[in-house]
């Protein structure tokens, strides 16, 4: 029987091509080796995100992408969060036995309070309790589905062991009722680098889109910064910013070519980006045309998350059926 393993993907928007070489692709591979869940984090996109209608269209447009990009749900199961009213009650279960200096230290907190204090404001102004007890959503999305591992890069390590903590502070207190979960450290997660050289992230506003229109992605390829030596002069491919996207997408026959061209004079950025976009499109084009067809057809989407959060509960009742029996709830369900 495999191993259980668990991603939680909160709804952010449209992706790029950082977000598909670092988190996405990785993420889809699980499926290889693991009973893989996906979930879409709705509840846990509440803490930043207020309006109705721009909550309802990221969650499509996460879902949309994500099988537009190849996971099979058929093969894994894939559900919305909101769709799973187990979570939620484990959730204050777990609350009951995390210490709140736990809480206290938790990364995303802790990184507010500082940027209040450096401020001269109140430590906690313009902090919510949704965000404050995140990491026990967390774990209740962890935990009540008996994964075994969880898929994390080493700076979100935190998120796992703080699960890892409630999980086992549980256990000490009645029996071995909850699977203690380890993380998956992908040590080898990329760092894309963006338009400019910096990671490549929408806050910094240097993404290459997936599923923009061809002659957005165009354009922005375009936009990638470059130094001013001419083609024939030797320049150095690691210090790159087009062949540092390159390398991910060509064959390594290519890769290798380029390298050597880099090396000894010979090639031109233009040409350089010319070659990136056009593997791009490549790459991308007909995933772009799914997502643009699943995008108009949400009620095809609600019926993948649907169809998934049945076979997510099946699996949750059961598990919070033994955290109620070992807790004393007797109450009917």
């Amino acid at each position: 029987m495999k191993q259980i393993a668990l991603t939680g993907i909160k709804p952010t928007g449209h992706p790029h091509i950082g977000n598909y070489l670092g988190m996405i692709k990785p993420a889809l591979e699980l499926a290889k080796d693991y009973q893989a869940l996906y979930f879409i984090a709705d509840y846990h996109a509440l803490t930043t995100v207020k309006k109705k209608k721009e909550l309802e269209d990221l969650t499509y447009q996460v879902t949309a992408t994500w099988l537009a990009l190849g996971l099979n749900p058929d093969d894994v199961i894939f559900y919305r969060q909101s769709d799973i009213p187990e979570v939620f009650e484990l959730s204050w279960i777990l609350a009951c036995f995390t210490a709140k200096g736990l809480l206290n230290r938790a990364h995303a907190y802790k990184t507010l309070v500082d940027e209040n204090v450096q401020a001269d404001r109140e430590e906690d102004k313009g902090i919510n309790t949704g965000l404050f007890t995140y990491p026990v959503l967390m774990a209740a999305d962890i935990l009540l589905f008996d994964t075994n591992v969880v898929p994390v890069g080493l700076d979100q390590q935190q998120h796992l062991e703080i699960s890892r903590d409630v999980a086992l502070t549980f256990n000490n207190n009645y029996r071995e009722v909850l699977v203690v979960p380890d993380a998956l450290i992908r040590e080898d997660v990329m760092t894309i680098t963006g338009l400019d050289g910096r990671k490549m992230s929408k806050s910094y506003n240097n993404v290459i889109p997936i599923f923009a229109p061809s002659n957005q992605v165009r354009k922005q390829v375009m936009r990638i910064v470059t130094d001013s030596k001419r083609p024939e002069e030797p320049k150095d491919p690691d210090e790159c910013n087009i062949f540092s996207i390159y390398r991910h997408f060509a064959d390594a026959d290519a890769v290798e070519a380029k390298r050597k061209l880099y090396l000894e004079g010979g090639l031109g950025y233009g040409d350089m980006k010319n070659e990136l976009y056009e593997l791009l499109e490549s790459k991308f084009s007909d995933q772009r045309e799914q997502y643009d067809s699943l995008m108009q057809n949400r009620k095809e989407l609600d019926q993948v998350l649907e169809e998934g959060a049945e076979k997510a509960r099946y699996i949750a009742k059961r598990v919070l059926g033994k955290v109620r029996k070992a807790v004393g709830i007797t109450g009917k369900r």
